[in-house]
């Protein structure tokens, strides 16, 4: 069973820093996804952030030029560098994963979030 524990939430003021970790625990997936999702209060959940085989990024514009994802050399941990935080990045952050399937990003596995609140 792949497990996914994101850290790092909390609160910072408009123009600060944060960086979330995600750890998986029995992620066995030779070709692989990982990727982080926000949901801000009252919207829908959506996609901010991916990292893909060989170290391949991907972002929304929202946040392109402001947060960096990258993984460790064992995998086992994706990070969220998040610079220049604004206001409406406030949402809570969701780290998933999985398998890499005919060039799609499948993703199976979820955590059960982190909290960012960045004030202005």
């Amino acid at each position: 069973q792949v497990q996914l524990v994101e850290s790092g939430g909390g609160s910072v003021q408009a123009g600060g820093s944060l960086r979330l970790s995600c750890a998986a625990s029995a992620y066995t997936y030779s070709t692989y996804c990982m990727a982080w999702f926000r949901q801000p209060p009252g919207k829908e959940r959506v996609w901010v952030a991916s990292i893909y085989n060989r170290g391949n990024t991907k972002y929304a514009d929202s946040v392109k030029d402001r947060f960096t994802i990258s993984q460790d050399n064992n995998a086992n941990t994706v990070y969220l560098q998040m610079n220049s935080l604004k206001p409406e990045d406030t949402a809570m952050y969701y780290c998933a994963a999985g398998p890499l399937v005919v060039s799609n990003c499948v993703f199976k596995h979820w955590g059960p979030g982190t909290q960012i609140n960045v004030s202005s």
